[in-house]
């Protein structure tokens, strides 16, 4: 016998019992097994239902967060330099400020035009505390040239802006883990407020999913346009993908987006330059 079936035995010979007594409580086996199974039906339809699992919709990112790290000065220089004193000493994740030689702000013209974002340093940028300055950086460098404008006139930054910590003697760089990039956003959506540029860029996959929170890969997410903080933004490869991956049809996808930014700030653009890599 079950134990449902024990305790309707009990509650059935509890009320005969009373009923001999005088008092007016009633119950038979059948209407206690109605009463529960009501109060269970009741019970399951007051629950709150479970909600089913939002597939994630690829082509429709949302951004992670939009928190915005708050400056008080006055003009856009007293601003961002607020923002760089407070993310120098930041050490909201423990085990990169453990390991980083220092943080990496970012660089370039605070008016820019354009702003280029990448996803977070790399060795060479650690020690020198700027981005971009290794391989990588001295062909976005190159690119940047070659679309008739200085480094000096963008401005470059990280999602993230402290480099991956590694494990003890591993060389090479480790990918930004989506919490180290949420974390550190609101200091890059500070920095693209005071800003303000006309277009941002991201360089590569990873950025994108730091910004956006997609996770598709860069060949479905470049060519197009995306937004930020209603500001239009272009994907396109990671220069470091470009020193992988040296073919000219690789190349040519990066300038093609290129294109389209030069388009957007209304660049000069040469038949020359439409050319390259064709």
């Amino acid at each position: 016998m079950s134990d449902f079936e024990k305790a309707l035995d009990f509650t059935t010979e509890s009320l005969r019992k009373l009923s001999e007594t005088g008092s007016n409580l009633r119950g038979s086996r059948e209407s206690l097994r109605r009463l529960a199974a009501a109060r269970t039906a009741k019970s399951t339809a007051a629950a709150p239902a479970t909600p089913a699992a939002t597939p994630r919709l690829i082509a429709e990112p949302t951004t992670p967060t939009a928190e915005v790290f708050q400056t008080t000065g006055s003009t856009k220089l007293e601003r961002i330099e607020q923002l760089r004193a407070a993310v120098a000493p930041c050490a909201k994740c423990p085990q990169l400020a453990r390991s980083r030689t220092q943080t990496v702000f970012g660089v370039g013209n605070i008016d820019a035009r354009i702003m280029f974002v990448g996803e977070a340093p790399g060795a060479d940028e650690d020690l020198q505390g700027e981005p971009f300055v290794g391989k990588a950086g001295q062909l976005l460098t190159k690119i940047i040239e070659t679309m008739g404008v200085k480094r000096a006139d963008v401005f470059i930054a990280n999602v993230l802006k402290c480099r991956p910590d590694m494990p003890p003697g591993a060389s090479g760089n480790r990918r930004p883990a989506t919490a180290e990039m949420q974390t550190c956003l609101p200091y890059l959506r500070s920095q693209i407020e005071i800003i303000k540029p006309e277009v941002l860029v991201a360089l590569g996959s990873v950025a994108m999913e730091g910004l956006l929170g997609s996770v598709e890969p860069m060949s479905r997410l470049r060519g197009r346009w995306h937004e930020f903080q209603g500001i239009p933004l272009m994907a396109t490869y990671h220069p470091a993908y470009l020193l992988r991956n040296q073919s000219l049809g690789e190349k040519r996808k990066v300038w093609e987006d290129m294109l389209l930014v030069m388009e957007r700030v209304r660049l000069p653009i040469s038949e020359k330059q439409r050319g390259y890599f064709l």
